[in-house]
């Protein structure tokens, strides 16, 4: 079934989404709905339809969207990443699939994958109406992402970007445009992510809208993530999936932030992208997520 497409506003922007409807039995009451977004630039029709398939063929309703200045969604600046914004978008995402058609707005869930798996800790957090948290090898701790980056690069090419990263945002605050760094590049190229085969990765699974360009100030965002308040303040349930040998976020990060939020955890004896559509490791997780999924929201 095709997914039908959904706008609504965060911060005076519009927003572009989808919406991924359960097949409905006879007689069925409302379902629940699970709010999905994607990671660190990425964008909607970049791997995320297969997720809200397998989790849509289970039964729960799914909302898919693209954060602002992202895909097909309005707002400026464009490519430029701020966690404070996306947040937002995730708040108003909430807020808009509440309120879909055949949707039980007492049962929603969320689902976040790298970048956007810290961003569902802290927005379950900050919220009373979220029934199920699902965290794919999450972002937890900037630091230590910070650290596995700048393995890829030598200190004057780290020192340089920081500081062009820094003027970017000074521009962009004064309503300039952002300086632009490409998002993903082969190793010793420049670029946001550097690491060997995150190239290929990213463009194997790259949608119509996606661009391989971010605000260089992206690092100034990802060094000050930390998501461990937010795992200690979550009281839904919350299944963290685990990529034991990721080279972009480390294990053992996740894993104490997932111990914080007493979370359900699976491990998975790959790399971060192969827990990804066409990857060897995609249908154990997805398979992972809809039985969790099922003990959580739709068992309610």
């Amino acid at each position: 079934m095709t997914p039908i497409e959904v706008h609504f506003d965060s911060g005076g922007s519009v927003c572009s989404a989808w919406h991924f409807a359960a097949p409905r039995r006879r007689g069925e009451q409302d379902v629940p709905v699970v709010v999905m977004a994607h990671g660190f630039g990425g964008t909607k029709d970049s791997g995320l339809e297969p997720f809200a398939r397998r989790i849509s063929a289970g039964g729960a309703d799914v909302l898919a969207f693209d954060y602002r200045g992202f895909g097909a969604s309005g707002g400026t600046p464009r490519q430029s990443l701020s966690v404070r914004r996306q947040i937002a978008d995730y708040h108003a995402a909430v807020d808009t699939a509440k309120r879909l058609d055949g949707v039980d707005p007492h049962r929603v869930g969320l689902w976040g994958a790298s970048f956007s798996g810290g961003h569902v800790l802290r927005v379950a957090s900050e919220r009373s109406d979220i029934a199920a948290v699902i965290a794919l090898t999450p972002l937890t701790s900037g630091l230590a992402v910070s650290r596995a980056a700048a393995s890829s690069r030598n200190v004057a090419t780290s020192a340089r970007w920081t500081i062009a990263g820094v003027r970017s945002r000074l521009a962009v605050k004064r309503g300039g445009a952002p300086t632009m760094m490409p998002l993903v590049s082969p190793v010793g190229q420049p670029g946001a992510l550097a690491l060997d085969g995150a190239y290929e990765s990213y463009t194997s699974l790259a949608g119509p809208t996606w661009r391989n360009e971010i605000d260089c100030s992206v690092g100034l965002e990802v060094v000050g993530i930390n998501t461990k308040a937010a795992a200690k303040r979550l009281r839904s349930p919350l299944l963290v999936q685990i990529a034991d040998f990721d080279s972009y976020v480390p294990a053992d990060a996740v894993a104490a932030t997932a111990t914080l939020g007493r979370a359900q955890v699976h491990h998975y004896p790959c790399d971060h992208f192969d827990v990804w559509p066409g990857h060897q490791w995609f249908d154990k997780a997805a398979v992972d997520q809809v039985a969790f999924l099922r003990r959580t929201l739709l068992a309610q």
